[in-house]
């Protein structure tokens, strides 16, 4: 082989292996306590939650991405009061970004 063929020739096998990721899995969530357990129950059930799943129409993508999100958020924020309620501490300190 001539000299000015080897690099065109290791250039993509370089680049391919500069892209390559072999990161480790992430570890599983440890499980909740009875009384986290309890919340988490309490947040999927919570009126705001089921008020925002009786707004879904599942033909609409906008409307079925905000759903979703107001889903989340109120069953974030059912999830965290019913924590505080109990007097458990919540995870974070930081309040998500509200989308605009």
């Amino acid at each position: 082989m001539t000299p000015h063929i080897l690099p065109t020739l290791l250039l993509p096998a370089l680049l391919l292996a500069a892209c390559a990721r072999n990161t480790p899995d992430p570890l599983p969530d440890p499980p909740l306590s009875p009384a986290h357990a309890a919340c988490r129950e309490e947040a999927r059930s919570a009126p705001d939650v089921n008020q925002a799943a009786r707004e879904l129409n599942a033909m609409n993508l906008e409307n079925r991405r905000r759903v979703a999100h107001e889903m989340r958020v109120a069953e974030t924020s059912a999830y965290r009061a019913c924590l505080r309620r109990n007097g458990l501490g919540g995870t974070g300190g930081v309040e998500a970004p509200r989308a605009p």
